[in-house]
This record gives C-alpha cells, sequence and structure tokens, in this order.
C-alpha cells in the first residue's frame, strides 16, 4: 500500500498534466484552423476533469504510459483538411516535447542548485518529491511523444503522414484507421518494437534533454514501474 501512494505522489500530477496537455494542444491548434468543435465543447481547459479516462489514467501506473479522452476535431471545418491535419496532429509531440524539455532543464536546475535531502530539512521534504516528479515527467512526456509518432492512424504521427502523402496514399492509408488501434497493440505486445525502436529512441531523447541527470530519470522510471 505504501508503495502505490508513493508511485501516486510521483505520476499523478507529471503523468496527468502530460497527457491532458496533449489533447488540449489539439483542439487549440484545431480551433486556430478553424474547427470550433473542441472549444465549443468545453474542451480547451487544463480542468482534468474534463478529460480524465478513468482506464488510460490507471495505465499510467501499470505500463508507464496513459491517455485521455480524445479531443474532438472535425477535420472538415478545418481550413485547408489536408494541410492543417498536420499541425493539429504534430500539435500533440510538440507539447510532450516541450514539457519534456521544460521538466529536464528545471531537474537539472534543482540538482545543480544542491539537492537538500540529505540534510533532513524541511527544504528538502518539498524538492525531493519535486526532483522525482520532474524525473518522470521527463520520461512520460517523451513516451508519449515517440508512442504518438508512430505512424500508424490514429495515432498523431498516422495522421502527420496522411497529410504529407499524396492524395492516392493518404485515401490508402486512412483506409487503415479502423484497424489502427488493434495494428498499435499487435505492434507493441506481440513484437520488438517497443525494445528495439520505441526505448532506445527514448534513452537517446532523456539523455540528450537530461544530461548528467539521465540516469536519474530512468532510475526514477524503473522505481516507478516496480
Amino acid at each position: 500500500m505504501e508503495s502505490f501512494f508513493l508511485k501516486l505522489s510521483v505520476m499523478l500530477v507529471p503523468g496527468m498534466l502530460a497527457i491532458v496537455c496533449h489533447e488540449v494542444s489539439h483542439g487549440y491548434v484545431a480551433w486556430r484552423f478553424g474547427d470550433p468543435t473542441a472549444k465549443m465543447l468545453g474542451r480547451l481547459t487544463l480542468n482534468p476533469i474534463k478529460h480524465i479516462d478513468i482506464i488510460g489514467t490507471l495505465m499510467i501506473f501499470f505500463i508507464g504510459i496513459g491517455w485521455a479522452k480524445p479531443v474532438p476535431v472535425v477535420f472538415e471545418n478545418l481550413r485547408n483538411p489536408k494541410r492543417d491535419m498536420i499541425w493539429v496532429a504534430a500539435a500533440g509531440p510538440v507539447t510532450n516535447i516541450i514539457l519534456a524539455t521544460v521538466s529536464a532543464f528545471l531537474l537539472r536546475g534543482l540538482v545543480a542548485f544542491g539537492n537538500p535531502a540529505a540534510s533532513g530539512s524541511p527544504l528538502a521534504m518539498l524538492v525531493e518529491p519535486v526532483i522525482l516528479m520532474l524525473a518522470f515527467s521527463v520520461y512520460i512526456n517523451l513516451l508519449l511523444a515517440i508512442f504518438n509518432m508512430i505512424p500508424v492512424p490514429p495515432l498523431d504521427g498516422g495522421r502527420v503522414l496522411v497529410g504529407l502523402l499524396p492524395y492516392r496514399q493518404a485515401a490508402a492509408l486512412s483506409r487503415i484507421e479502423p484497424y489502427g488501434m488493434i495494428i498499435i497493440i499487435a505492434l507493441v505486445f506481440f513484437t520488438n518494437m517497443f525494445s528495439y525502436i520505441i526505448s532506445p529512441v527514448l534513452r537517446i531523447g532523456v539523455q540528450l534533454l537530461a544530461g548528467p541527470q539521465s540516469g536519474l530519470v530512468l532510475g526514477v522510471t524503473r522505481l516507478m514501474m516496480h
């Protein structure tokens, strides 16, 4: 039980912030490009209650990645649906990369400032959990960005690819969207894609952003996953 509350305290805030900001960014960019659907439905808010998916939130604690209720986007409302789809889809992963970068720099700064945990001071009781949350934030945001850029619709990478391809090839790729999640589940759970592609890219991203604190990021994540 104590282990569960440790996970809850470290993973919940950065995990929810990562998936909520991801979805809000889709809706915001869609609104800027002509589709007001998300705004009309009150989804352009950071209030997690508007976005929370119970199963997706629980998955953060069990598999280290989660999801929120997708923000609705009516691509036909966009001023240039094929082109604007690229920006709407890319907004989510780009937002996660920005959050990972900010978290990494804050983590570096706190550690460089001097982690007072060993002193047992009241400040240590505040700083230590913040460091753990920032470390997990780097990981979860990079993982969300990388995973969502898998080029299979309905993931963001698939929609970016649909927007980039010529019309004939884009139409052919779009037709697999109803089966996209089955394909993604098969790739993740029944192939070595995570071990050979996602995990190495994730490690490189962590090392680039967290630098000397990359070991801390990966160590905290391993601790949270056990």
